[in-house]
């Protein structure tokens, strides 16, 4: 499909929002701090006091908050009757207004202090390069070319802990997802999803978070399978401005861990986590070592600035087609800065390195994303994201999905220079819907894989670079 007809179907995603927000008429502009860190993962992506919200606090806080009074009202939650069922007020209660509406909460799990809620995602990628296998290249999550793909149907049960910094508090997470989602390698818990899925599955299952919390006073400790603490985007889509995925986040970073994390608050503008677990994308442990992760978050009093430092090392032994990688060390650097009431400016770098065993070469990669996210109004905003990712060995960015699986596998990868450039918007009628339309462009700088099947990365092993319209429609329950 040319350039031409891709823009089209993405225009014709468009033109019925565009058509209400006409209808509606343009609101008043909103705080761009809320819209740009409501969803942050800068450090730690699940902890739930709103009080002392870290970056990514304001995520769970946003999906938590909507409990059974927001799903019921006008009625009345004090007890579990029919209103809780969603008798009175019926199930869709709220759904068309703007404040946020949430599924009943059953009864049972209301008295336990137990949330329950999901969303589900869905989007089309149009590539102008017309690739003959329908691959974006390395692009991912949305990774197919002229397919309609459900990537997240995702349900939650979750009771935070609060002890308003003093007491004593127990709860917990489980995360359900079901989509194409799944074969990507940051939600691939190796381990338990191979156990669960056919590998070359285009639609599967993954447990993305399973894990007990306990809270004392301004100490939170969460065991089992849990999201890392690195990097700037996280894998819940309302939690990043953009439909499509940077380099670092699909290549560069731990985002799944299965082991135990501290989370501890110094001040008001301190935070320190620490923990260990079983290794990068491991739900069971294959080598009897244990990785550590930790960082440390500074935030200023007025909330303006935010530093995020995080690392992670250890023994990971992780096997790529041709390298075979022992220790590995990352770390995430990520900056924040208001600049004014409407725009949200953020750095990230990242770095890593890995030890090859004896014959194999060793691995390095290392880049530096920045984003500038602009609130327009209350409904609308504009983002532009601009990023280089070094995979200075090839043994990053080898393919798409599961890469044991996957034809696309370019085995010993491409060792040189990813820059991608994306532009989108979001626009967001209701509490509950969003629409990220966005246009992408990919280039790599490097030399050609003579070894793979694939001597470049787009267009089915052709070209070194490539032009993307994507959008997506993200529905929260």
């Amino acid at each position: 499909m040319k350039i031409k007809e891709a823009a089209a179907a993405i225009l014709v995603l468009g033109i019925l929002p565009v058509g209400t927000v006409w209808a509606d008429g343009v609101r008043q502009p909103a705080s761009a701090r809320q819209a740009a860190f409501e969803y942050d993962n800068s450090l730690y992506f699940a902890a739930d006091d709103a009080a002392d919200e870290s970056p990514s606090d304001r995520l769970e806080s946003e999906i938590d908050s909507a409990a059974c009074v927001a799903a019921c009202e006008p009625c009345s939650c004090d007890s579990c009757g029919d209103c809780c069922s969603g008798g009175d007020c019926g199930v869709f209660a709220g759904w068309l207004a703007r404040d946020p509406w949430k599924l009943p909460q059953p009864c049972l799990l209301q008295s336990l202090g137990i949330n329950t809620g999901g969303w589900l995602q869905a989007g089309i990628t149009m590539n102008g390069e017309d690739p003959g296998d329908n691959i974006n290249g390395p692009v991912l999550t949305n990774d197919r070319h002229a397919e309609l793909q459900m990537n997240e149907l995702w349900l939650y049960f979750h009771r935070p802990v609060e002890t308003g910094g003093y007491g004593v508090d127990v709860g917990g997470r489980v995360d359900l997802l079901y989509g194409t989602d799944w074969r990507v390698a940051y939600l691939h818990g190796y381990g338990i999803e191979d156990k669960i899925n056919a590998v070359d599955r285009f639609y599967g299952f993954a447990i993305p978070q399973m894990y007990l919390e306990v809270a004392v006073d301004n100490l939170s400790v969460k065991l089992g399978r849990m999201t890392g603490v690195l990097g700037y985007e996280i894998v819940p889509p309302m939690g990043n401005f953009f439909y499509s995925h940077s380099y670092a986040l699909c290549y560069g970073e731990p985002i799944l861990i299965t082991g135990l994390m501290a989370n501890y608050k110094l001040s008001d503008q301190w935070t320190v986590l620490g923990g260990f677990h079983q290794g990068i994308h491991r739900f069971e442990d294959n080598n009897d070592r244990l990785n550590f992760e930790g960082g440390l978050m500074w935030t200023s009093r007025d909330e303006r600035v935010s530093l995020a430092y995080a690392v992670d090392f250890g023994r990971n032994d992780f096997f790529t087609p041709v390298f075979h990688l022992e220790d590995e060390y990352v770390h995430s650097f990520v900056l924040k800065y208001q600049l004014s009431e409407n725009l949200l400016y953020v750095l990230q770098n990242d770095a890593g390195f890995a030890n090859g065993t004896p014959g194999n070469p060793d691995a390095e990669w290392y880049g530096i994303n920045q984003y500038f996210l602009y609130t327009i109004n209350e409904t609308w905003s504009a983002g532009l994201r601009v990023e280089w990712f070094r995979d200075d060995d090839g043994t990053r960015v080898l393919g798409v999905g599961n890469l044991s699986a996957r034809a696309w596998i370019a085995a010993p990868g491409f060792a040189g220079d990813f820059t991608e450039l994306t532009l989108g918007l979001n626009w967001k009628p209701k509490a509950n819907i969003t629409f990220r339309p966005e246009v992408r462009w990919d280039w790599y700088d490097g030399p050609a894989n003579a070894a793979g099947p694939y001597p470049l990365p787009y267009d089915n092993g052709t070209s070194s670079s490539q032009f993307t319209l994507a959008a997506d429609v993200i529905v929260t329950f």
